[in-house]
Order: C-alpha cells, then sequence, then structure tokens
C-alpha cells in the first residue's frame, strides 16, 4: 500500500518507539487495537441500515478522494478500519502520508463485499479527515517560516488517545514532535518553578535527579528569568508569550552569553500571520498548540460503485 513516492516529510519517529501502521501485510497491534475500539463505537451491535439494505455476497469499489487542496495523513490507518473490519477487503493507498492530493484526486480504493465499504467508511474518513487536516495546517506553518532556520514543533494539547496519530500527522506536514508525554523530558513550566521557588532552584532540583539523562527545558517570560536560566544550563528555554521585539533581544542575549546556548524555543499564541515574524527573531523552534488542537478536518468524500453499476455517495 504505497504511495506515489516523494513529498514525504521524513521526520524522526515517534518518541516511545510507536508505529503508525504496517505495510500491506497489516498493522501494528496498537493500531488495530484502537480501529477495533473505533469500529465498535461506530458499528455497536451492527450497521442495520447496510445489512437491511445491501444484498449479501454484493461486490463493490469505494474510492475516497479529495475535495480539497490537502496534505495526506492517516491513509495507512483509514486504510487498517477496512482490513479489520472485513478481511476480504482490498485496500490500496494510492497517496501516502506526507504527500499532497489535488481536489478529485483519489487517495485511496477499497474493493469487496459492499457491506463492508460502507460500514467502514464513516470511521475511515473522519480519521483521514482529522489527520490530515493536521497535517495540512501544520504545512502551511512549515511554508510560513521557510528559509529562516526556525522549526515548527507540535505540543501536547492533543485529543486524548488520539496522541500518536496527530504527533504522526504533523511530522507528515513537515513539522516535528516536541515530546511524546510527560515521560520522556523535563518542561520546567512557570507553576513548578512558582513552587520550586524560582527558576534556578527548580532547575538545579531537576537537573540533579535526572539519572536518565532526559532533556531539560524550563519556561522564562522576561530577560531576568533568561539569564537566570541560562546560568542553569538547560538543553532548551521556552519565551514564553514575548512580543518579537523582546524575543530578538532575548536571542542576543543568549548568544552573547553561551558559546553553546541551548535551543531556544517561541511558544504563545503564535498563527500563521505571526509566525514569520516569530521565526525572524532567531529562535530554533516554534511551537504551535493549534496544529493539534485546532486545525480543521480535511474535506474527503467516499464514492461507491456496487456490482449493478450504481455510484452512490458515502454521507
Amino acid at each position: 500500500a504505497g504511495g506515489r513516492g516523494g513529498g514525504g516529510s521524513g521526520g524522526p519517529p515517534v518518541r516511545d518507539g510507536s508505529v503508525v501502521a504496517g505495510s500491506a501485510g497489516g498493522a501494528d497491534p496498537w493500531i488495530r487495537e484502537f480501529v477495533a475500539r473505533a469500529l465498535h463505537e461506530d458499528v455497536g451491535a451492527g450497521d442495520w441500515t447496510t445489512l437491511w439494505t445491501v444484498p449479501e455476497g454484493d461486490l463493490g469499489r469505494g474510492e475516497l478522494m479529495a475535495k480539497e487542496p490537502l496534505r495526506v495523513a492517516g491513509a495507512e490507518v483509514a486504510a487498517a478500519v477496512f482490513r479489520e473490519l472485513d478481511p476480504a477487503l482490498t485496500v490500496e493507498v494510492r497517496i501516502a502520508d506526507g504527500e499532497d492530493a489535488r481536489p478529485g484526486e483519489v487517495v485511496m480504493a477499497v474493493e469487496g463485499p459492499s457491506r463492508g465499504v460502507l460500514t467502514g467508511e464513516r470511521v475511515a474518513l473522519n480519521l483521514l479527515g482529522h489527520l490530515s487536516g493536521i497535517a495540512s495546517l501544520t504545512r502551511r506553518f512549515v511554508e510560513a517560516v521557510e528559509g529562516t532556520g526556525a522549526r515548527i514543533v507540535d505540543t501536547r494539547k492533543t485529543t486524548p488517545g488520539l496522541r500518536v496519530l496527530e504527533k504522526a500527522a504533523v511530522r507528515a506536514g513537515g513539522g516535528e514532535n516536541h515530546r511524546m508525554g510527560l515521560f520522556d523530558m523535563v518542561l520546567i513550566k512557570e507553576n513548578h518553578i512558582a513552587a520550586a521557588g524560582g527558576v534556578r532552584a527548580a532547575l538545579e532540583r531537576a537537573t540533579s535527579r535526572n539519572q536518565a539523562g532526559l532533556e531539560v527545558e524550563i519556561e522564562v517570560t522576561n530577560l531576568e528569568e533568561l539569564e537566570e536560566a541560562l546560568g542553569g544550563g538547560p538543553h532548551r528555554i521556552l519565551l514564553d508569550n514575548m512580543p518579537p521585539a523582546l524575543m530578538k533581544e532575548a536571542v542576543a542575549r543568549a548568544d552573547r552569553m553561551s558559546a553553546h546556548r541551548p535551543l531556544l524555543e517561541a511558544s504563545g499564541g503564535i498563527d500563521l500571520e505571526t509566525a514569520r515574524e516569530v521565526a525572524e527573531t532567531g529562535v530554533d523552534l516554534i511551537s504551535v498548540g493549534a496544529l493539534t488542537h485546532s486545525a480543521p478536518s480535511a474535506d474527503f468524500s467516499l464514492q461507491l460503485r456496487t456490482s449493478d453499476g450504481g455510484m452512490q455517495g458515502a454521507p
């Protein structure tokens, strides 16, 4: 189940080693379990509409088409929906994750029992639309900062239970993943700082216990906190809600104070209109929660051609 080749983001693997889907031979066990839960949520005791209206043994071909320009993500997960629902269905992914689709292009074709195509279409379309929406928005942010050296990264503002898939969609859009969860990186934020007694105290408490060698990042809101953080030797410093002029000064000050300065990350209310200005301050990373919590779903449709030659759209 391959794509057209080229155009993929080639991003790093998910930090915990999870994979989104396998080849035509099947999906990763986590994905199969996730898909089974999604199908159970939708189908429940049975898809009575399809069972009572579509003759048993009727064969069909469903084509999932893009209805707008978009970056594809979730194609293999959507394919896993049909494969899990009915092994008799044959699925061909024509446009793979990380590739672009034009309006009217067929992203995926499904052939076999018409009942299976119709029962699985909504779960597949929901996943494909949601994840492609994330990838498409990410691509727009990446294009907005192109040439500046700044990289677009996501956050933990994801849908519970969908984080692995949503972060994979960010990579499909050309972005990068921040930490996967609380377990794989230390990010000291304002409440941690307040509870610990200040920036330096929070850094000292975290680094002294960091037996696992995790990356340590700390949030600062002004230049005084920045200087205090630089003295504590974190791997990254998050510049929280700073206006671009202050952010530019923070980058210059960090460059002067440290020969091997930490990565500097901009965060807080950054949108497509402001991303370029923020990137031009010299920051290394721009984290955008909207990639996963506010991306509009991409528009797809499924057209089914039945064995009697009929053609119908899936609502």
